[in-house]
């Protein structure tokens, strides 16, 4: 039996990661997955949160994703992610702005509409902060 999965995570605009890994990790709709070889056929939404990939030779690729569908099958992952940014390329200050302008909007503002938009877009955010501090570029101030 082959002890590796092939692993294809896409975002909207363009291909994140595309090879073999000995396991998978996501947030799935109701919970996190893990993901080995041999894993049984399954599809599933993606929730916000970090997805992570251990390849054959340990090294390990985190993958913040907000969003989307999850394929499963014996030998295959696919990920089809409505957003998605590998960890190490996220920006602490460029989130902390974007969260400054949700939170401003969410004061001025009393449709519940885009109130409801702006507390999803605070929840990624803040899933975003977390994978800085523990993955990406956190910078210190």
């Amino acid at each position: 039996m082959n002890n590796f999965i092939t692993v294809n995570i896409v975002s909207i605009s363009e291909l994140l990661f595309s090879g073999n890994a000995k396991f998978v990790l996501l947030p799935a709709e109701f919970g996190d997955i893990g993901i080995l070889p041999g894993h049984v056929p399954l599809i599933s939404l993606i929730r916000t949160g970090m997805l992570k990939i251990i390849c054959p030779d340990d090294s390990e690729h985190s993958i913040f994703v907000a969003g989307g569908i999850l394929e499963v099958q014996p030998k295959e992952v696919t990920v089809l992610a409505d957003t998605a940014v590998i960890a190490t390329e996220l920006d602490e200050v460029k989130i902390i702005e974007a969260r400054k302008k949700a939170e401003e909007v969410l004061r001025n503002n009393k449709d519940r509409t885009d109130i409801a938009s702006v507390e999803m877009e605070l929840n990624m955010l803040a899933v975003q902060a977390k994978t800085v501090r523990k993955f990406g570029k956190a910078r210190v101030y």
